[in-house]
């Protein structure tokens, strides 16, 4: 495209091209919301992190601040008060886990396996920041109505272990047993390893899910060897 310069006295009028616009130095709004959401997630992240060394009532905002090198007023941006930042950590646990044991089961497999999956997912998620945080601070300090929405996510994965414990038994392949008990017993085993876990242990966390997963499926007791058949 071109515009039309006015003559000149000395001539009749001309033709120049028009210059490309430049491009924008700011990211688009679908970069920006990107940009956003990555920020949002370290601030949780790092909020994890601290509520599950210090404890939630003796980390400040300034704490979480310090932490990601930024200043108190830049996390308003991203967050109203602590208040919602235990609320999306904790939610963003029970999210993973049941996301986590939605794919386990969608995966297939007998009730065994699948609850064997479930049970790795579960332990490997209470060592990791939003897990433990959901473990170590819970849905205690968090107000209504949310504190029920949370222990309703809460009560879908108790749900899901239920669910697995019968069908096994069905199959023959668990013992008779209560499954609202055994569920009960597996989840609060799992979820204690989210308190006493400590990164850089003397177990690392494939060590720890293994013998996690062994002990709750095959017991302590040592059992008699078989005896072996004849010729």
């Amino acid at each position: 495209m071109s515009k039309t310069l006015p003559a000149s006295p000395s001539g009749p009028s001309v033709s120049a091209p028009v210059s490309a616009s430049a491009p924008s130095p700011w990211a688009s709004r679908a970069d920006r919301r990107q940009q956003r959401e990555v920020k949002r997630l370290a601030v949780l992240s790092a909020a994890a992190q601290l509520f599950n060394e210090r404890g939630f009532h003796a980390t400040s905002l300034d704490d979480i601040a310090a932490r990601l090198n930024v200043s108190k007023p830049t996390l308003y941006y991203y967050v109203k008060n602590k208040d919602e930042i235990l609320l999306q950590c904790v939610k963003k646990g029970l999210r993973m886990t049941l996301e986590g044991i939605e794919a386990s089961r969608a995966a297939g497999g007998n009730a065994v396996d699948q609850l064997r999956a479930c049970m790795r997912v579960y332990a490997d998620i209470v060592m990791q920041p939003f897990g433990m945080c959901l473990i170590r601070v819970g849905d205690e300090e968090v107000p209504e109505p949310s504190r029920t929405e949370l222990r309703r996510m809460k009560s879908e994965i108790d749900q899901a272990f239920r669910r697995l414990v019968a069908q096994g038994v069905e199959e023959g392949a668990l013992e008779p047993c209560d499954p609202k008990m055994t569920a009960f017993v597996i989840a609060g085993a799992l979820s204690w390893i989210g308190r006493w876990y400590q990164p850089g242990g003397g177990c690392t966390p494939e060590q720890i899910i293994e013998q996690s997963i062994g002990t709750l499926l095959g017991g302590v007791l040592k059992r008699p060897a078989r005896a072996k058949r004849g010729r």
